[in-house]
């Protein structure tokens, strides 16, 4: 019988579905909190009832029969829940709460998480563990969701894989490599944070190095969440880049350093803390930037945590290639989002290439944990070895776009197809900030020019405009370059694709005033490298503006509002567009322009 594989990611933030169809291609994918347009979507269940069935319809093989992929395995409800009950003996938070003078409260709400997680998971697991603890309304929930897809396709077989390895699978079977060193660096797993991996097409990840007991491993993603937390902001919202873009405005300060870097050590593939570690954190804590204080006050913090944590992956990854696995090496789990890392890694390593996913963090594992259970039913079939499309999310709805036209009293003007390009190219070398909608969502957290805004990047000014008028944050965000793939090497030192953005660069020294826009303060931009094949329309835009202006780059941000996610729907698309900044609208083939913008020239 043919199958199709569903793939939840279960964790309790950033959750998300993916599906693999009987050829094992990755056929959808996305976060769920483009659906319900909360951030993170903390707490939601990724196969929503009300959507389901409609997604197996328009994905699924006719006539298949379902598998159900889960990105955590069963045991992980009884790990977390075993950590929770000795929460007294855990080391170093009495020593935290002594140094205080009173309980931390992200020592607290890290015990909640855990705890809440533990009872997510349990959720999350079918009917067989459920007699063993879930709670009645849980259950019920969970019996209405599978009774939804049993009545689609028949009875689902449920299957549930370890969370690494799930992270392992997304970015090598997603990877255009046959082999491959595969590291995964993250938060927490199910044994510990950071997992290392060899890849060759055909099979699974295999584990390489050390597997630690269960325990509380050090993490470089936990590392990461205290110092988020330290310099004012909030992990829980995904404020991490918040910190990665303020960094590059301080200076590593000795005194810090001093504090921060035993907090994480390495040794060979495995990471270790001081023994003094409570201490150090308990201090870091009580430096915490003050609420409503400028974010720059905590610049210096923000630069030396991120030199602390390049120092860091730096010696991990040169361990690893010792190992002499490969050139080619492959990064999953959250730290792989820390792109001003990534964009030094060929510099710091001896790996020779790079790869990074779309989605390297838990919304990714939806992606790998479908593959996974496609790989166990096709042991030979090959999965991975080319370079995949990013747009595997949800399209726009036609009858929401006719709706729009007939009822909003907007006046859209229809373009035909070969107008789109050069008209928005236009537009955006009048001045214009554009909204631009195209096709099918991007799977991952960086608009990738299908739910983007885009600009002209030889404005100086268009930095300050874009945070205050359309995305309303902080003033040290800075913007991302798109650049056709071809003329990378026109502006970027040490130039290497990117078509995920999941890198920064160092612009060349004569290419940073042709487009200041998207120069960071330290003289680095996180690229994006567009080409005809993955994005031709978005391709077309970029070489027109350049015919245009003489430069193949446009300035690319996600199209959404802070402490948003990115747009989902028409509705969230023309909402950003009448209550912010952007002076035009371009919706697959239709064109709204705001009269009297305040961009040169006027109507395209």
């Amino acid at each position: 019988m043919v199958r199709n594989y569903i793939g939840l990611a279960v964790t309790q933030h950033d959750p998300a579905i993916a599906i693999v169809n009987s050829s094992g291609e990755l056929v959808f994918a996305e976060a769920i909190e483009r659906y319900h347009q909360v951030k993170r979507a903390w707490n939601c269940i990724p196969d929503d009832v009300n959507r389901i069935c409609s997604l197996i319809e328009e994905y699924c093989e006719p006539g298949c029969s379902l598998v159900s992929a889960r990105s955590w395995s069963r045991k992980m409800p009884g790990i977390l829940r075993s950590f929770f009950a000795t929460r007294p003996a855990v080391s170093g938070y009495q020593a935290i709460k002594d140094t205080l003078g009173r309980s931390s409260p992200d020592e607290e709400a890290g015990f909640a998480f855990v705890e809440d997680q533990a009872r997510w998971l349990s959720a999350g697991l079918d009917a067989e563990l459920h007699q063993a603890g879930a709670n009645l309304s849980w259950r019920v929930d969970l019996e209405t969701r599978y009774a939804g897809w049993d009545h689609v396709r028949g009875p689902v077989e449920h299957r549930s894989f370890d969370h690494h390895l799930a992270h392992a699978a997304n970015a090598c079977f997603s990877s255009p490599f046959d082999e491959a060193a595969c590291a995964v660096i993250d938060g927490y797993g199910e044994k510990t944070a950071t997992t290392f991996w060899h890849h060759k097409a055909g099979d699974r990840p295999r584990p390489v190095g050390p597997r630690r007991k269960l325990g509380l491993p050090t993490s470089l993603g936990v590392f990461y969440l205290i110092l988020c937390r330290a310099c004012g902001f909030d992990p829980y919202r995904g404020e991490e880049w918040k910190v990665m873009g303020l960094a590059p405005y301080g200076k590593v300060d000795p005194n810090l350093y001093d504090l921060l870097r035993p907090l994480v050590q390495v040794d060979g593939l495995e990471l270790c803390s001081a023994s003094d570690e409570a201490r150090r954190i308990g201090e870091l804590l009580r430096r915490r930037r003050p609420v409503g204080s400028s974010p720059l006050e905590a610049a210096d913090l923000a630069r030396t945590g991120q030199q602390v944590f390049c120092e860091v992956s730096a010696e991990l990854l040169n361990h690893f290639h010792a190992l002499g696995l490969s050139d080619n090496l492959v990064l999953g789990g959250g730290c792989a989002l820390n792109s001003a890392w990534n964009g030094q890694i060929l510099g710091a390593t001896p790996f020779k290439e790079l790869f990074v996913p779309s989605a390297p963090a838990d919304d990714g594992n939806a992606a790998g944990a479908a593959w996974l259970a496609f790989q166990e039913d096709n042991p030979d079939a090959a999965v991975g070895g080319r370079l995949h499309s990013p747009y595997l999310g949800s399209k726009m709805s036609r009858k929401g776009l006719e709706r729009l036209v007939e009822f909003s009293g907007l006046s859209p003007k229809r373009l035909a197809a070969d107008e789109i390009a050069p008209t928005t190219a236009k537009l955006l070398a009048k001045g214009a900030i554009v909204g631009w909608v195209q096709g099918r969502a991007e799977f991952g957290p960086r608009a990738l020019g299908n739910r983007s805004i885009l600009a002209d990047p030889r404005k100086a000014d268009i930095k300050d405009r874009l945070n205050a008028q359309v995305k309303y944050r902080e003033e040290f965000r800075p913007f991302a370059p798109a650049v056709l793939e071809q003329h990378g090497h026109e502006f970027f030192a040490d130039y290497q694709p990117s078509p995920y953005m999941e890198r920064a660069l160092p612009f060349l020294a004569d290419a940073k005033d042709r487009v200041p826009g998207v120069v960071h303060v330290d003289g680095t931009g996180r690229l994006q490298t567009v080409t005809s094949e993955f994005n031709p329309r978005y391709h077309d835009v970029i070489a027109c503006f350049g015919q245009i202006t003489g430069v193949p780059v446009v300035l690319n941000t996600s199209f959404n509002v802070m402490g948003k996610p990115i747009i989902h729907s028409v509705e969230d698309a023309i909402a950003v567009f009448q209550t912010s900044g952007l002076d035009a609208l371009v919706i697959e083939d239709l064109l709204f322009v705001k009269p009297h913008g305040p961009y040169e020239g006027g109507d395209a």
